[in-house]
């Protein structure tokens, strides 16, 4: 039997009661080196390097894009 899938605006709800305004999609390794256009394997050794910032879910890699900017910016001001 399907369940319902509760409505975006309740799940906002849910979310605000535990102090979470806005949840960002985490991207995957290859989403994630296709937006700063390198090899993914590249991303995830600077992710173990802690050059740039992500997350390990199980045995993958998940990037939000918001770090992905933040390192950007910090790689335009070094430079």
């Amino acid at each position: 039997m399907a369940r319902a899938v509760p409505s975006l605006s309740k799940r906002a709800e849910s979310f605000r009661s535990f102090g979470i305004t806005e949840f960002e999609p985490l991207l995957d390794s290859e989403q994630a080196a296709s937006l700063l256009r390198i090899h993914r394997k590249t991303l995830q050794k600077m992710a173990r390097r802690g050059e740039i910032h992500g997350t390990h879910v199980g045995k993958l890699w998940r990037f939000r894009a918001s770090d992905l900017n933040d390192w950007m910016y910090r790689q335009d001001e070094a430079s």
